[in-house]
């Protein structure tokens, strides 16, 4: 009696909407926490980096002219079809972490929760944020927050998926594009997070995500001239200081957080919207 071999899956890139091998055509193993091999993933280049940023600021045009409130029905889209493949989430946590099920559970049930409660905030931020200047002459002084441009967002190893959302929401929800380097660990739950936002109704490029050695990558993040500001939650102290003495290059701006309580309410905080908004105000005379 033959037996059969188990089909091992290659998760791919995510750039653009689509999913592209890696240009260098390198791959690594994705291992358990007790050494099994699970799976292979890409393993993203400076060039696939570059190619994320371009897809990023293509994106970025037209996901910041969209409606406040398309953004956070999108947004929310992207709750319910991660709510749907709840099940496959879990499994992918407990095998890649080692955590019980329960766990897993719990770190699902967050993302998802935590998803929503960023996308009820598209329309939100403006008025919490913004306001009416007072002024000594007979005009109206608004000042608006509105997006940057191209982030990059950095996840920590632990939790995989939960710091990965945590880090994205507040990030795409004023209209940002994000490019990703998730987990460098545990690697598959955000890859399997990126077919989900692929079968949601977000625009390509608006989201991606490259899986790799995080090293390889942080000098060119740090000396890119086409991103506009960097999330790092990564708790890498050595990335922290090279991405710190790059952003200089092109005056990217930088927001560290890490460490932080991933599962509390701590990383909800809507002023982490902040870190990527810039503040712009207009003046209009007072018609008589």
């Amino acid at each position: 009696m033959s037996t059969r071999l188990d089909v091992k899956k290659t998760y791919k890139l995510y750039i653009g909407g689509k999913f592209p091998r890696s240009e260098s055509g390198r791959y690594l193993s994705a291992k358990s926490v007790k050494g099994d091999h699970l799976d292979n993933f890409a393993h993203a280049s400076r060039k696939d980096f570059r190619d994320a940023v371009v897809a990023a600021r293509a994106a970025f045009g037209g996901w910041s002219k969209a409606t406040a409130y398309n953004r956070g029905q999108i947004l929310y889209r992207a709750a319910e079809m991660l709510q749907n493949r709840a099940s496959e989430l879990i499994a992918e946590i407990t095998r890649s972490t080692g955590v019980s099920p329960a766990k897993a559970k719990r770190e699902v049930t967050l993302s998802i929760d935590r998803l929503v409660h960023f996308a009820g905030w598209t329309d939100k931020y403006p008025q919490v944020f913004g306001t009416v200047n007072p002024v000594a002459t007979s005009h109206f002084n608004f000042t608006t927050p509105e997006p940057q441009g191209v982030v990059v967002v950095l996840a920590p190893d632990e939790p995989s998926l939960l710091a990965l959302i945590s880090l994205v929401a507040p990030v795409i929800l004023s209209g940002n594009a994000a490019v990703v380097i998730p987990s460098e660990k545990y690697p598959l739950p955000a890859a399997t997070f990126a077919e989900i936002l692929a079968t949601s109704d977000l625009p390509g490029g608006v989201v991606n995500i490259l899986t790799g050695k995080r090293a390889e990558l942080v000098p060119h993040i740090a000396t890119h001239m086409d991103v506009n500001a960097i999330v790092d939650g990564a708790g890498d102290t050595e990335s922290a200081a090279k991405l710190q003495s790059g952003v200089a290059t092109n005056l990217k701006r930088y927001a560290n957080h890490a460490p932080a309580d991933w599962f509390s309410a701590k990383a909800e905080d809507p002023y982490w919207i902040l870190d990527t908004v810039e503040f712009k105000t207009a003046w209009h005379p007072i018609g008589i």
